[in-house]
């Protein structure tokens, strides 16, 4: 890469966080990772093709099965066998080593957009959708390591997309049910229920 693309050096501090799924674990950094507001779910080593940072994960610890990237950190989630107690401060070490040797996280032309911003195609009860999922369940879903985006609407069912921590804990289907759900059902007339696509 040349230098016109390189992330200027510095030192990263990371901060290793748990979030509701035991298998997932949050590497914080004392900077912005990824342009606010986005996020980079990578389920397998083959979707992290532009995003060096996850590939280089991937590859060097057979024991990880999904990269996350949000604004100042990487969910990393672990197979079932694997002890975080035993692993999480080779990651971590890893992590800001390759964040100081200047590792890409994403190259930017693979940058997609949120699906949360209304667009002059969507009706009111969908605009309504998206700002509810915006305002009130994406920042506590953001918190927990994962992120949160609208799929589509029809039928009276909304459907969602979630990524990092999130994606594939149990405890994301229940939070998924019981909150999202009731609050779009008391806030958009005409929701009748919630699922995640791609869970």
């Amino acid at each position: 890469a040349s230098n016109a693309t390189q992330r200027p050096q510095r030192a990263y501090h990371i901060y290793v966080e748990a979030n509701p799924n035991p298998n997932s674990m949050k590497f914080v950094a004392n900077d912005m990772l990824v342009p606010s507001g986005q996020s980079f779910d990578f389920p397998d080593v083959a979707q992290a093709e532009h995003a060096p940072l996850a590939q280089k994960l991937f590859n060097t610890f057979d024991f990880i099965e999904r990269v996350f990237y949000m604004s100042n950190f990487v969910t990393v989630t672990k197979a079932e066998g694997t002890d975080w107690h035993e692993v999480q401060d080779r990651v971590r070490t890893f992590i800001k080593a390759e964040l100081e040797g200047g590792t890409h996280m994403i190259i930017p032309k693979t940058v997609v957009e949120q699906s949360n911003v209304v667009t002059q195609e969507d009706n009111e009860t969908v605009a309504s959708i998206k700002n509810i999922l915006e305002e009130y369940i994406k920042p506590a879903v953001e918190s927990d390591g994962g992120a949160i985006s609208f799929h589509s609407f029809e039928n009276g069912i909304v459907k969602v997309l979630l990524q990092g921590s999130c994606s594939g804990c149990p405890s994301s289907t229940i939070t998924l049910k019981a909150g999202i759900e009731n609050l779009l059902k008391r806030m958009v007339p005409g929701v009748e229920g919630v699922e995640a696509e791609g869970v």
